[in-house]
């Protein structure tokens, strides 16, 4: 109530946006640092209300977004005596050990005159380096409490410039690339967070490398329809990604962490081959160099600063490549071809599915929309077919994978461009999790898209089941009664309910003309497509290879 009431006497500076859960502020917060570069405050009660942020931001932490979240905590004067909602059996008030794993760091206030040096620092530390979030926590005395005080401007506390990489190292690399007869470029999020996507479209054009990026994140970095872009390796990647990582002779990997759905669990030859394919990785987080693969060259730095650095290494060493008429750059072209056609074989699908869906969307939206995806299939398959060309306009749950991402990260995002278009793609039991949000949606009149794919279960766990354990071995991933019948919402009344703009698709062909009315009726709107549940229509295809452990009593030879 205390820092509630010091807004409202701030009201014309200081908004507030009233989620009505707190996973949701989070995620909002997620959305729209991701496609603003800017960060928003969430805060949030004493006890569960403070523990209901936990998921949203161990998702913005693993994804490595910035937020600074304010978690009300009991008077100090009453530490230890379990009042209200106090977490005190180990330690007094301790809900920053709950939240301190998945945080850069935590303050506890004790004195109010202590937060003009807290609040500085903690803009500053969730923006800088790694992003991520920060946590401070506000006792309910302190927060009735004032100070004459100046809090300083954050820029004045923060070093300016970028972190330049080591000059020997980055010439190394740069010897290393020259020699290349079959270089590929692995982009991460961190080229994306450090605004590296003109260097980087430089430099694969100055070395005639492929560009493949990592599930999810880095989407649009460089755009996809360039004749360099190679797509994603991986798991559930693309067959262009894995053939040009696994048999690449360097690889220059740039800000990524070589997550399990990226490598295809590790497995060597199905999306990587590290050795004998020599790594050059460039990350701003030296823990991560290293930490998954063996490096023949490892560079501390920031993305955009280190490719400025390696092009002008080149540059003093060799003149472009003439990439265009090499076998390489035909190998290439073939491989890309041949993705596109399967795309389109699976788009032509006489039922709904989700490729399908994706096509229609694809060919209804705006060049530079904005695109949101929580988990399973719809996340999947938006990584893996959905194209995109600009960078921060596909926004996904990616390391985390965290049901329920999409409406309240939608919100976030079409609250940091009011002018683009913004779709979220969510399956049915994922946008059950956040769909109160729709509420938040139409009082503060945020006219977000969402398209719910109802498959009526947890369809991507049913399926993995089906391929891993047999068709036999279904069990808990489907939403049906104990007579066998399928249950599911009337999303499009729920969505009446609330206030949107709702209708639902049920054939091919239909997608753009209900997309198109939800995007012209200029209210939060809800599209429910009812997508084909069969296997294996029903998700998406996979190309690498995924640890996915068998019972003993399953295993068979």
């Amino acid at each position: 109530m205390g820092i509630v009431d010091a807004f409202a006497e701030r009201r014309d500076r200081i908004g507030v946006i009233q989620v009505r859960h707190e996973q949701s502020a989070c995620h909002l917060a997620d959305g729209y640092y991701r496609v603003s570069g800017r960060p928003l405050a969430v805060f949030t009660s004493i006890g569960p209300g403070a523990c209901n942020t936990v998921v949203g931001v161990a998702t913005a932490y693993v994804d490595s977004s910035a937020l600074i979240l304010f978690t009300g905590s009991v008077h100090t004067y009453s530490l230890g005596t379990g009042v209200l909602q106090e977490i005190e059996r180990k330690r007094w008030a301790d809900f920053p050990s709950i939240i301190q794993p998945v945080v850069k760091r935590s303050w506890q206030i004790t004195r109010v005159d202590q937060l003009p040096r807290v609040l500085p620092h903690a803009f500053n530390l969730a923006l800088t380096g790694r992003p991520g979030p920060v946590h401070i926590d506000m006792p309910m005395d302190i927060q009735a409490e004032s100070a004459d005080v100046e809090v300083p401007e954050p820029l004045e506390h923060r070093a300016g410039g970028r972190v330049r990489g080591d000059p020997e190292s980055i010439m190394r690399a740069a010897q290393l690339l020259i020699k290349a007869e079959r270089p590929v470029i692995l982009a991460g999020g961190g080229t994306v967070i450090s605004g590296a996507s003109q260097e980087l479209l430089e430099l694969c054009e100055f070395l005639g490398a492929p560009v493949v990026t990592t599930w999810g994140t880095a989407k649009g970095v460089l755009p996809e329809d360039h004749p360099l872009c190679g797509y994603y390796p991986g798991s559930m990647g693309s067959p262009v990604g894995n053939r040009l990582t696994s048999q690449a002779d360097i690889l220059l990997a740039i800000g990524c962490r070589f997550a399990d759905l990226t490598t295809s669990s590790y497995k060597p030859g199905i999306a990587f081959s590290i050795p004998p394919t020599r790594l050059i990785q460039v990350d701003i987080d030296a823990g991560e160099i290293g930490k998954n693969y063996p490096v023949e060259v490892g560079v501390i730095g920031d993305s955009k600063a280190v490719i400025q650095d390696l092009l002008n290494a080149l540059k003093s060493l060799s003149s472009r490549r003439r990439y265009e008429e090499t076998s390489y750059f035909k190998e290439v072209q073939r491989l890309r071809e041949e993705w596109h056609r399967e795309l389109e074989e699976r788009r032509g699908d006489a039922k709904l599915t989700i490729s399908r869906f994706l096509k229609e969307l694809r060919e209804t939206l705006e060049r530079d929309a904005i695109v949101l995806a929580s988990a399973g299939h719809p996340q999947v398959a938006v990584a893996q077919e959905f194209p995109v060309y600009y960078p921060r306009t596909q926004v996904s749950s990616g390391g985390f994978s965290t049901m329920g991402f999409g409406l309240p990260a939608g919100l976030g995002a079409k609250l940091a461009a009011p002018q683009r278009q913004v779709v979220a793609v969510e399956g049915d039991g994922s946008f059950l999790m956040t769909c109160p949000e729709l509420a938040t949606a139409v009082q503060h009149d945020v006219p977000v898209v969402v398209t719910v794919l109802n498959n009526m279960g947890w369809i991507s766990i049913r399926d993995l089941q089906i391929s891993v354990y047999g068709k036999d071995r279904v069990y808990a991933s489907e939403f049906t009664k104990r007579t066998g019948e399928l249950v599911t919402p009337d999303f499009v009344r729920l969505a009446e309910a609330f206030g949107c703009f709702s209708t639902r698709v049920e054939k091919p062909g239909e997608v753009g003309q209900a997309l198109r009315k939800a995007l012209q009726s200029g209210r939060p709107s809800v599209v429910e497509v009812m997508v084909e549940r069969d296997y294996p229509r029903s998700g998406g295809k996979g190309y690498g290879w995924w640890d996915v452990p068998v019972p003993g009593y399953l295993r068979t030879g």
